[in-house]
């Protein structure tokens, strides 16, 4: 990773070239790329496949065992489709991350979902284990650890209807199983959410308020930190069946259990 400029992948699903989501990705690569190195991932514009097949998992094709056994095996092996293997290559790159999509049925588009699928395999992106403990190296550690990532959605509903006590549900919980069971999973430490509300019905005037407040954001990212980050696996705080100890926040259910408390 780069010491003095950094590097960004910059993961992008959405299929419309004159979208709001696009004038989003231009403006905000652009923005970047003033004093980071760009790379990008235009799913729907490279025509990335998102299902997971037979050569996803190595020689000789067909051959049977576990899918996560197989796919190691195939990463360790050099036999990975080459378009896995150059996702691969942007994403060990980089030292930030952002995933920027829209929010459809409450999560991303299926084709993002078959990029973590294809790109996040064993032995690249999970898979070893801290010989002194035992534990795996997951949820703040692993292969894809010392990365940040960016998560950038745009959601049709208001910030009542899809927060904390919206019909909705939370957004923040119902992308639990991305910035925690995927990005923190494996490593990769995620920041605050950068949302965009009503954006089906925004103006003119509210689209260029939207991409200047995305380009602020982006001018200070280098050293921005989450406010509230996800408790670590080495920590002690969990145990056993890796449930969260009942002396940490009793009585409480909820997925922000995971995020260390802002004093």
């Amino acid at each position: 990773m780069s010491a003095s400029r950094p590097t960004v992948h910059w993961i992008y699903a959405h299929p419309q070239e004159n979208s709001f989501n696009a004038r989003l990705f231009r403006d905000g690569v652009e923005a970047l790329s003033r004093d980071h190195d760009v790379e990008i991932t235009d799913l729907y514009g490279q025509g990335f496949d998102p299902v997971l097949a037979a050569p996803d998992l190595g020689e000789p094709l067909g051959r049977e065992g576990s899918v996560v056994d197989l796919m190691g095996e195939a990463y360790a092996a050099g036999q990975l489709p080459s378009d896995v293997a150059e996702e691969q290559r942007k994403l060990g790159a980089a030292d930030l991350v952002v995933l920027q999509f829209p929010l459809w049925w409450y999560g991303p588009p299926a084709i993002l979902k078959g990029w973590f699928d294809r790109a996040l395999t064993n032995g690249f992106a999970y898979g070893p284990s801290d010989p002194e403990t035992g534990l795996p190296l997951r949820y703040g550690e692993g292969p894809l650890s010392g990365r940040r990532a960016l998560v950038i959605v745009t959601a049709g509903e208001d910030d009542r209807s899809i927060g904390e006590r919206g019909v909705s549900g939370d957004l923040d919980s119902l992308l639990f199983p991305v910035t925690h069971g995927t990005l923190w999973y494996t490593g990769i430490e995620p920041l605050d959410l950068h949302v965009i509300h009503d954006a089906d019905g925004l103006s003119p005037a509210g689209i260029d308020q939207e991409s200047a407040r995305l380009v602020d954001r982006l001018a200070g990212i280098r050293d921005e930190l989450p406010t509230s980050p996800y408790r670590r696996l080495r920590d002690g705080e969990y145990h056993g069946t890796r449930a969260l100890r009942a002396d940490l926040l009793p009585g409480r259910t909820d997925l922000g259990i995971h995020r260390v408390p802002v004093d």
